[in-house]
């Protein structure tokens, strides 16, 4: 059974492997599993925290004092805690699992992002993003919703932007299509250990883009989560710089500089590979 967040971008093509196959066996004891560790209690803490915390439908907003016992707690949080072990960046840097001579030069760079739920209700989704090196998750939208993210190990390059408001949207030059205007909240290099993100309905980032720098992996919490039915469907965004030219606008006379840009709704990127893990860090007790 795939999450929400997969189900609301279809099109991602995600690698379901049977798991006795010596492939995937391979993968994850080498990439994601620690079965050592079974027994933290940090994960079943933030459970109830968000269980406590998060409503549905999103509304009323969590409090500033329970963002920021979420945030405290989840700044506690390391890769033993969820199942993970920390990756050797020198195992993996694009070359895929069988080593630079085996793979072609397209197959090196195509590996793929394990997606890993460990709990998903009508009022929270908790799970966890493994990326090899240079893998992206572009730009993309978190309607009315509030997320989590922390850094569990390597480094992680964070680009993010909110609308303007009021509005400004105009149509490209050439070919026509519409694109809106974004200011940039966020641009930065994340690195474990570090402190949790946190972007909101209308602020901080909601519209964001993770590019890996090294083998990193993320744990997040969105709440509400994605649900196409109630409004909140994951559109992916391609940015252009400000100068990038419109109709209807002086170029040379808004002096918006690096500070904003213009975004055009794409379709579900085609090389988006994301793949389903199996969560094996302690089982959340609901």
């Amino acid at each position: 059974m795939l999450s929400t967040f997969q189900r609301t971008s279809v099109n991602v093509r995600i690698l379901l492997r049977n798991k006795n196959r010596a492939l995937v066996t391979h993968c994850f004891t080498r990439t994601h599993v620690n079965m050592a560790n079974q027994s933290s209690p940090k994960v079943q803490t933030l459970y109830e925290l968000c269980r406590k915390t998060f409503t549905p439908t999103g509304t009323p907003p969590a409090s500033s004092q329970a963002i920021y016992e979420l945030c405290s707690l989840l700044d506690t949080v390391d890769p033993a805690d969820v199942g993970l072990k920390i990756e050797n960046p020198d195992d993996d840097q694009g070359h895929g699992f069988f080593g630079l001579d085996q793979l072609n030069q397209a197959a090196r760079w195509a590996q793929p992002i394990t997606y890993l739920d460990i709990y998903e209700c009508n009022s929270f989704t908790m799970c966890i993003f493994c990326f090899p090196t240079s893998s992206v998750i572009p730009f993309h939208d978190h309607p009315r919703m509030t997320v989590f993210s922390k850094v569990l190990y390597g480094s992680l390059h964070l680009k993010a932007y909110d609308w303007v408001d009021p509005p400004s949207i105009q149509q490209s030059k050439g070919k026509g299509y519409p694109v809106r205007l974004a200011k940039l909240a966020v641009d930065k290099v994340l690195t474990a250990p570090c402190g949790t993100s946190v972007l909101y309905p209308n602020s901080g980032g909601n519209l964001h883009s993770f590019t890996a720098v090294t083998p990193c992996a993320v744990l997040d919490i969105l709440s509400p989560p994605y649900r196409e039915d109630a409004g909140r469907k994951c559109t992916y965004y391609i940015d252009y710089p400000y100068s990038y030219p419109t109709r209807g606008r002086d170029e040379n006379n808004d002096g918006k500089g690096e500070d904003y840009a213009w975004l055009a709704e794409i379709k579900t990127p085609d090389d988006l590979y994301m793949r389903q893990g199996t969560y094996t860090g302690p089982a959340i007790q609901p």
